[in-house]
């Protein structure tokens, strides 16, 4: 089972400065780092201004790039005026030596493909370009798994779905929730105050953990029920869980829901047998 994530473009909408939008978002993709979340999936809310969704794919696209080739894909902009504040997520792709002489045959590494004097190389973060010859476009990013070491290193491209190690999440953003919804298949858990309290039991019985599932949050002024509307019927294999019961607050942040909620799916998980 893979888990993915639903949030609004609306989701910094509660910070009023650029940078505490920026540390919102640095939050939510450590919080996503940490449980090993596939995907994001950024939909729309109705007429909300577009500014805060771009800052928002932006930065967790930013954060989850290894910090080794970020400028190849993201130019000075004033999007990531500031980048200093953000937690660096620290996954395994991320972590990789740079140093070309403990790098040893069968080692992956996430890279991109650069040009460089009109021929194609990949970045894998040695200080050390490495001849490539496939097909790939210049800024490609890859898997790629050593084949021969210092001095002379090649590559070859490895298809993400095979790397056994967690390579980060996807960002995608454009459509409203409902129309996500419609194209998911799999399981859905819808988040709200309304929804049931998640046990040990109800895990066990429904399959909850048996097929890929997708998060749902609601926004900072709506909840999923009034997003959806009377559509909130209509989606198969869907739930809707307080993961928050007895909470002490009027309201919980988005920050702290994905956080919270992630942690109660991956107590109940890793629990199953």
């Amino acid at each position: 089972m893979t888990i993915s994530i639903a949030i609004p473009d609306s989701s910094l909408k509660d910070e009023t400065t650029q940078v505490n939008k920026t540390r919102k978002i640095s939050v939510i993709a450590r919080a996503c780092a940490i449980f090993k979340v596939k995907e994001i999936f950024i939909y729309k809310e109705k007429n909300y201004n577009g500014s805060d969704s771009i800052l928002l794919s932006t930065l967790l696209k930013y954060l989850e790039t290894p910090q080794y080739f970020r400028k190849q894909l993201f130019p000075k902009m004033n999007i990531l005026k500031y980048a200093g504040v953000l937690y660096p997520l620290k996954i395994q792709n991320h972590l990789k030596n740079s140093d070309p002489k403990k790098i040893q045959v069968g080692d992956m590494r996430d890279a991109i493909i650069i040009n460089y004097k009109g021929k194609k190389f990949v970045d894998i973060g040695i200080n050390q370009l490495i001849p490539f010859f496939g097909k790939e476009k210049y800024g490609t990013r890859i898997a790629a798994q050593i084949k021969t070491t210092h001095p002379k290193f090649s590559v070859k491209i490895i298809p993400k779905e095979e790397v056994t190690e967690y390579w980060g999440y996807k960002v995608k953003e454009g459509s409203n929730l409902s129309t996500l919804l419609t194209s998911w298949n799999g399981n859905i858990i819808l988040t709200s105050r309304k929804g049931k309290i998640l046990t040990k039991s109800y895990t066990e019985k429904h399959g909850l953990f048996d097929m890929d599932t997708l998060i749902v949050f609601g926004s900072t002024e709506k909840g999923v029920h009034e997003i959806l509307g009377s559509d909130i019927k209509k989606f198969q294999n869907t739930k809707i869980f307080n993961f928050f019961p007895n909470q002490a607050t009027e309201t919980v942040r988005l920050e702290e829901a994905i956080l919270g909620t992630l942690t109660v799916l991956n107590f109940f998980n890793t629990n199953h047998t």
